[in-house]
């Protein structure tokens, strides 16, 4: 396993994906042992599969064809489970939730969160973007990332959140450093982030559902497609590979279907 995870390194993968890599291949070891067959690859994807959603599922997958490529297994890849798209976007919270979380924070003096709950909106960035921000990339405008493949990312901070975070990276003495560190300055973990935001979801009254941070970036991407139709510039505002993925955005969610089903029909 140590030398996978130095392939895997030497491969160009976050730490994230290494983990979660390392994981589905322990996961095959304790069901099928060190040494799989064709048999006991195809009857482990069964079991994910009974005992997954569709999309962990995959991304197991994905880790164990790398796996075998690794080893240099002679027999056959996994297929993943095709995935059926819903014809809305699900669990994502609404304009105004997002505005309720965000003035009720600013107005119970709750900065630190008011900011990420702000960033995570206004930004796109996903959770693990979000924790290396810093002072530095405030002042900057932009956070700039190296994806896998060696292409060149840059997050941008609209000029009202920079002006803002400016002020109140100010106002606590902040010269340097992570954004959204813990006493140690070290970024906060993205299991913390989730968790603080939940705790806050349930103070003001909002579903807990539609209160995480990938839900933000989901509002980013609806705010900015209903202001700027130009799908491609989103997709690379978000890091997208393929406009598929982007176009995921074009949909409205369940309940602004609901809604305008409402507004339409009174027969």
């Amino acid at each position: 396993m140590e030398e996978y995870k130095t392939y895997l390194v030497e491969k160009g993968f976050s730490a994230h994906t290494v983990d979660s890599y390392l994981f589905a291949v322990r996961q095959l070891h304790e069901k099928v042992g060190s040494q799989p067959s064709n048999v006991s690859l195809l009857s482990h994807k069964d079991w994910l599969a009974a005992h997954f959603a569709a999309k962990t599922v995959n991304l197991r997958i994905t880790a164990i064809n790398s796996y075998l490529d690794f080893i240099e297994y002679q027999g056959v890849r996994l297929k993943g489970l095709r995935i059926q798209q819903k014809p809305y976007l699900d669990n994502v919270i609404s304009q105004e939730d997002y505005v309720l979380l965000r003035d009720s924070l600013l107005r119970d003096g709750e900065l630190f969160w008011h900011y990420v709950v702000r960033f995570l909106t206004c930004t796109g960035a996903r959770i693990s973007e979000l924790r290396i921000f810093t002072v530095e990339s405030v002042y900057a405008g932009h956070l700039d990332l190296i994806s896998k493949g060696q292409k060149l990312r840059r997050i941008y901070i609209p000029t009202v959140l920079q002006r803002d975070a400016m002020q109140w990276l100010h106002d606590i003495g902040r010269t340097g450093g992570y954004i959204f560190a813990v006493k140690s300055g070290k970024p906060m973990t993205a299991r913390g982030i989730s968790m603080g935001l939940k705790r806050f979801a349930e103070r003001y009254g909002i579903d807990r559902d539609v209160v995480y941070p990938h839900s933000f970036r989901h509002r980013f991407a609806k705010n900015f497609i209903e202001r700027n139709p130009d799908i491609a510039l989103l997709a690379d505002l978000m890091g997208h590979e393929s406009l598929e993925t982007t176009r995921v955005y074009l949909r409205r969610t369940a309940s602004e279907q609901r809604a305008a089903v409402d507004a339409a029909i009174d027969w």
